[in-house]
């Protein structure tokens, strides 16, 4: 079993993962303030949740949008399992052909969902990771990623809806059953998830106009269960595609 570990911006997922199962799947609360002790407390209680023994670990690798988080969490875990962790970056062999104007700007985590999906569902594909940003990514019939887009995500905009008007309360994401609501709460609720899903859609439905063909679409990150349900795409919701992707980065880099 290795550690695959993502660390976004709002969360770190942290999981267990081999060829033949996924063990575990968490998520913490990143915070750039916690220290390399707190971090380790927080890894070694996920492991004694789930019964796993640090001496069962054989690796780590760790995929990072928080730069100067990610020698806290490589230290966290040494301290942990006294394996050094493995860390996404440029020049890394990933198998996938990156077409940017400048490939090693493209988020780790975005190159993570892209190497795991085209290994498993037909390509050309759309990627969506849901997140604090919503981002769709975009691998070509030849294997090649070739660019996508980056959007506010569906919680930054409901806080920032919350926050700079002084009417509007907190809400939380249950899936609206009208899109017309009847009372200020579910009007909110409505307009940013069925806002958010249009615009997937639309964007989709722009990609797929600009490629000539039609895109099979996969969704990862927390949020994409809220919204894919209200899409007009067919979408696939593979939670678990960010540790699948980790863990062949780890065996090609071996």
């Amino acid at each position: 079993m290795i550690l695959a570990i993502d660390m976004g911006n709002s969360n770190i997922v942290i999981g267990g993962i081999d060829n033949t199962k996924i063990y575990f799947l968490e998520r913490i609360t990143t915070y750039t303030t916690r220290t390399e002790l707190e971090y380790s407390m927080y890894i070694k209680g996920i492991l004694d949740i789930h019964g796993v023994n640090p001496k069962d670990i054989e690796g780590a690798i760790l995929s990072s949008v928080v730069p100067p988080l990610n020698e806290t969490i490589r230290h966290a875990i040494t301290k942990i399992t006294g394996l050094e962790c493995m860390l996404v970056e440029s020049g890394m062999k990933t198998g996938l052909n990156i077409l940017m104007d400048n490939p090693k700007t493209v988020g780790s985590d975005m190159i993570v969902d892209a190497v795991a999906a085209m290994d498993e569902y037909p390509l050309p594909l759309a990627i969506i990771d849901m997140g604090t940003a919503t981002t769709i990514s975009v691998v070509d019939n030849k294997g090649n990623y070739i660019g996508g887009i980056i959007h506010p995500g569906l919680r930054i905009s409901l806080d920032t809806l919350s926050s700079k008007t002084a009417q509007l309360p907190q809400v939380n994401l249950d899936i609206p059953k009208k899109v017309i609501a009847k009372n200020t709460i579910d009007s909110m609720r409505s307009g940013i998830l069925f806002g958010h899903a249009g615009m997937m859609d639309g964007i989709i439905y722009r990609m797929e106009e600009e490629l000539g063909e039609k895109l099979n679409v996969v969704a990862t990150g927390g949020l994409a269960p809220f919204v894919t349900p209200l899409c007009k795409h067919d979408i696939i919701v593979d939670d678990s595609l960010l540790l699948k992707g980790l863990l062949k980065l780890y065996i090609k880099n071996q």
